[in-house]
């Protein structure tokens, strides 16, 4: 990422000339000719050289560091927004937003709920299932359940075989890869939080096939799918998966829909016909 000097000096001197001495535990002082923060006072809280600061707001410094840049945001009291416009000016990624964890917000729920026609759930990052609305429950089945015990895709696919029928072989090699590396990049962007380790530890004492993918230490992040049901009471469906992530990409919203020019359109409509409690649901092959 390339560093915007003019703006982040100008994005400075603004943030300077907001913040009231009193607000950071300064003495106001008699003789100050301009409202803000003198420059040699944000060098001070931020731990840096009123030099440097200085040609930060010239325009004219080399790139600071992030240690630099979270010093700064620190110093200038800024929101979250606010230190991550400052970390893209001087050409670095901001740092990674805050976790949702498995509270869903509100909003979230209700438009799962309200998602009637078309199957939908909630998962987090490393393939919990939080939520799901009627659809979703009927054309999945029980595979997934949000009881903390037995609500993991991944587990599932790795430790019920089950699950695997509808595929070929060949096509299971390629999701069991795609569901190791897309949970290497979730460990990573989560920094190895105790859940995200305890479950790799898991996967690995219980499935040989995860154990040596595992070992592959390849990363991808599963941004398209494709789900194949064999449902006892409408038959094969294949759904495609859109995926809609929140701002810390830890949780997301996977709504199931169609391929154009597919049977499966009408399967969801005799799906959403049937009297749920006549039949055991289907397992999924593939979140």
């Amino acid at each position: 990422m390339d560093m915007d000097r003019a703006e982040l000096a100008d994005f400075l001197r603004r943030c300077r000339g907001r913040l009231r001495p009193e607000e950071v535990g300064l003495p106001a002082g008699a003789r100050r000719r301009t409202p803000g923060l003198r420059r040699e006072e944000v060098s001070q809280l931020a731990g840096m050289s009123a030099d440097y600061y200085m040609r930060l707001e010239q325009a004219r410094s080399p790139q600071p560091s992030t240690q630099i840049l979270a010093s700064l945001a620190h110093a200038l009291r800024l929101t979250e927004d606010e230190r991550d416009h400052l970390y893209l000016l001087a050409g670095h990624r901001p740092p990674a937003a805050r976790m949702a964890g498995d509270h869903v917000r509100p909003g979230l729920l209700y438009l799962l709920d309200e998602l009637k026609e078309t199957p939908a759930h909630i998962t987090n990052d490393i393939g919990d299932l939080l939520a799901h609305n009627t659809m979703a429950e009927a054309l999945l089945g029980c595979i997934c359940s949000v009881r903390e015990q037995d609500r993991n895709f991944v587990w599932r696919w790795f430790t019920d075989p089950t699950i695997r029928l509808i595929y070929s072989p060949d096509e299971r090699r390629e999701h069991s890869r795609a569901y190791a590396a897309d949970l290497r990049a979730s460990i990573t962007r989560r920094g190895g939080d105790a859940a995200s380790a305890r479950l790799v530890a898991d996967l690995q004492a219980a499935s040989p096939e995860f154990a040596v993918l595992w070992e592959l230490h390849e990363v991808a992040v599963r941004r398209k799918s494709r789900i194949r049901v064999d449902h006892p009471a409408v038959g094969p469906v294949e759904l495609e998966c859109e995926t809609l992530l929140s701002p810390a990409e830890d949780q997301q919203l996977v709504i199931f829909t169609p391929p154009p020019g597919t049977p499966a359109l009408d399967k969801l409509g005799l799906l959403r016909d049937l009297d749920h409690g006549e039949f055991a649901p289907a397992a999924p092959a593939h979140r």
